[in-house]
């Protein structure tokens, strides 16, 4: 029996057309308002039509902001979270799936609950120790009494220092503790057959050779989505970079842009500069997804296969 369809998919052509509309919408105003100048934008609002100021308002974003050196920021604080992140994640749920770890269990689920800690929530503890990485061992040190002993018999006590504010370490450490891309890989792990390991150590690979020749390129797939995700987290972060970097040239581009907003109240933003700094700092994401694009289609097909 043949089921006449039409009414649905004319529906269902609606339904996808009003999504598009509603997504690529307010992308289309952001161009249009981007390519239009600042006295246009006084006399008319928000421009519905382009125009042809978007090249001036890009190089006075590049020529007279901190835009260009921002980006450069947010570039490296995203490709440093999500090479990090990968690695950790690939080798931490290596270790939980394929060797014996005592308390394995107990291990996943305390990396699990990093996840219910984002970065929000621990902003003022996660400032506290980036203001000096060995905070916690010098409150150690008072806590036990060594200190006190240290100083009757070398006259001071240990006061160790090392701050990471306003460097790209300090930006990038704090977001890489998160346990979504251990729970990604383990999930992915646990799919493969389970012999898979023991005909690997029979033709002789060791676990080294298992895990470069044989787990990775599986894991492909799952290791390119997990770059796309923590690579647009850490471009997007504004929280963290706000609070850990207190100078225009340590900020990343999303900070970057909030500062082209002037402060006092009476001032009516310059729109269409905005806009063309959102568009720029786009890009370079957009790049990215486009880029590993190409690898998530050949691993889906190679799973399908």
């Amino acid at each position: 029996m043949i089921e006449n369809a039409r009414s649905l998919n004319i529906a269902a052509g609606l339904v996808l057309i009003v999504g598009i509309v509603y997504i690529l919408g307010p992308l289309y105003l952001t161009l249009a308002t981007a390519s239009q100048s600042y006295e246009f934008m006084l006399r008319n609002g928000l421009a519905w039509y382009p125009g042809d100021q978007f090249f001036a308002n890009a190089a006075h974003i590049f020529t007279e902001t901190h835009i260009p050196i921002q980006m450069f920021n947010s570039l490296v604080v995203a490709l440093g979270d999500a090479f990090a992140t990968c690695v950790l994640s690939l080798l931490s749920a290596y270790a939980i799936v394929y060797f014996r770890v005592r308390w394995a269990g107990v291990v996943f689920a305390l990396i699990l609950a990093t996840i219910m800690l984002p970065i929000e929530i621990r902003v003022i503890t996660t400032y506290q120790v980036a203001s000096n990485v060995f905070s916690p061992v010098n409150a150690l040190l008072d806590v036990t009494g060594l200190n006190g002993l240290i100083a009757e018999y070398f006259g001071a006590p240990v006061k160790l220092e090392w701050s990471v504010l306003n460097t790209h370490f300090g930006l990038i450490a704090p977001l890489v503790a998160h346990g979504t891309g251990t729970f990604l890989f383990r999930q992915f792990f646990l799919t493969l057959p389970k012999d898979l390991f023991k005909a690997a150590r029979m033709d002789g690979a060791g676990p080294i050779r298992f895990l470069f020749d044989i787990l990775l390129p599986l894991s492909r797939t799952s290791f390119a989505a997990l770059f796309v995700l923590t690579f647009l987290s850490g471009w997007t972060q504004y929280l963290w970079p706000l609070v850990a970097a207190s100078t225009s040239d340590m900020q990343t581009a999303v900070v970057g842009l909030a500062r082209l907003v002037p402060d006092s109240e009476g001032e009516i933003p310059d729109f269409p500069m905005i806009m063309a700094g959102a568009v720029i700092v786009s890009i370079i994401p957009l790049a990215m997804i486009a880029l590993l694009q190409r690898y998530l289609v050949q691993g889906l097909a190679l799973t399908e296969k």
